[in-house]
């Protein structure tokens, strides 16, 4: 998860840890008559809970009851769920004032929270397929310990699917985090998934990390070509004594992206629209300064440059720290690590490309540019692009494209 670039957790509690605040809340409910003991076993009644299904908007009478289990006679009502179940033979069990047993499958969350971040708290997060029965039911044990208990937010993420399948062990398209970065950089897994709302279905495949891939790459060239170029006027900006602001055209940039990632931030965390829109506009006008800053220009006008990309760079910064993309190692460093994770994809060492580079080379100097072409185009469909500068030519993975005579077949 570090590698994710996800932050650890300040507390990891365990279930085992925590018995008496499960027995005390389990004993604040039965004192506030929303549950009752049958047998060793304590049964939350929904029937004395009148604000049950609020977060779902299921009505007790469209619970259709003993459609997976069978219905236990001794409830009364069929969606009571259990608090406490008392200890079967060969099982696990803590002693409790209704004799031994364990906890039920909810009530364990509602005493955890309410230990480490008390009865009222901000955010709840978890799958879909918790918002009933479970998160329902930690609402209503919550409330029914403790009546002014609150979430502010329930956020409920959509499933993976692979190739728009269901993720499966069973089909054989199941995988894992560690899996997926071992050919690809953890940042484009990260990318890759907050390319989609997260209340919303990610369908992971190829394709689309590649993207992601790509798009990280990108991110990652602007901000080291950006660099270089601010390091070598700051000098020049210090020694100079004078103040040089940035161009009208990046004020207004940076005045977007800061105000675009606000809005969609708070809009219930629409990552894919900022990482789609004004972090686009803004990684090109960087781009589009450093193009300029080639031409011959002017010193106040090359150094207001330097100016709009320091602030540049500092916006996106900041809108990719917030998003976890901002890794802490040197931009360099990235751009080394997604340039051997697309050589391991493509099954090619360093010196294969520089061998194959140099060919390329020889053949456009003696005019056998179908040969060059060749050398490109075979090279593209394992995701390295080469591309020229002048009579230098560099490496830098892209997009797998398949050769134009393999889409027609494909097509046909």
């Amino acid at each position: 998860m570090a590698d994710l670039q996800c932050l650890p957790p300040n507390e990891q509690p365990r279930v085992s840890d925590h018995m008496d605040q499960i027995r005390d809340m389990i004993q604040k409910i039965i004192n506030n008559d929303c549950a009752y003991t049958v047998d060793g076993d304590v049964y939350f009644s929904v029937d004395n809970f009148p604000n049950y299904g609020r977060l779902s908007g299921r009505k007790l009478e469209d619970n259709r009851a003993g459609e997976r289990i069978a219905v236990d006679s001794r409830k009364r009502n069929p969606a009571d769920f259990a608090l406490w179940k008392a200890a079967k033979q060969g099982e696990i069990s803590w002693a409790s004032p209704w004799g031994p047993g364990r906890p039920g499958w909810h009530i364990e969350c509602s005493a955890m929270s309410a230990t480490y971040l008390t009865e009222t708290f901000d955010i709840h997060g978890g799958g879909m397929d918790l918002t009933f029965p479970h998160h329902e039911n930690e609402i209503a044990q919550s409330c029914a310990a403790c009546p002014t208990s609150n979430i502010s937010y329930w956020m409920h993420n959509g499933f993976v699917t692979a190739n728009d399948e269901k993720m499966s062990k069973s089909i054989g398209n199941f995988f894992t985090i560690r899996e997926v970065t071992k050919l690809y950089h953890p940042l484009a897994l990260r990318h890759f998934l907050l390319g989609t709302h997260y209340r919303s279905p990610v369908n992971y495949s190829i394709a689309q990390i590649e993207i992601s891939s790509k798009a990280i790459f990108y991110i990652y060239q602007t901000l080291e070509d950006c660099g270089g170029a601010i390091s070598q006027f700051q000098e020049k900006i210090k020694t100079s004594g004078k103040k040089y602001s940035t161009t009208d055209d990046a004020q207004e940039c940076i005045k977007n992206l800061r105000s675009h990632f606000e809005e969609k931030m708070c809009d219930d965390l629409h990552t894919p629209t900022i990482l789609n829109a004004a972090l686009q506009v803004a990684l090109g006008s960087m781009n589009n300064i450093l193009k300029m800053l080639k031409k011959r220009l002017q010193k106040p006008q090359k150094l207001s440059n330097i100016e709009s990309l320091i602030g540049l760079e500092k916006e996106v910064r900041d809108v990719l720290d917030v998003l976890g993309l901002l890794s802490s190692s040197t931009y360099t460093a990235v751009l080394t690590q997604l340039k051997e994770k697309a050589l391991k994809r493509a099954g090619l060492t360093e010196e294969n490309i520089l061998q194959r580079i140099e060919e390329r080379a020889l053949a456009r100097k003696k005019s056998d540019f179908e040969l060059a072409d060749q050398i490109r185009s075979d090279l593209t469909p394992k995701g390295i692009a080469l591309l020229d500068f002048g009579n230098d030519t560099i490496w830098q993975p892209c997009v797998p494209v398949k050769p134009a005579k393999a889409l027609d077949q494909q097509i046909l």
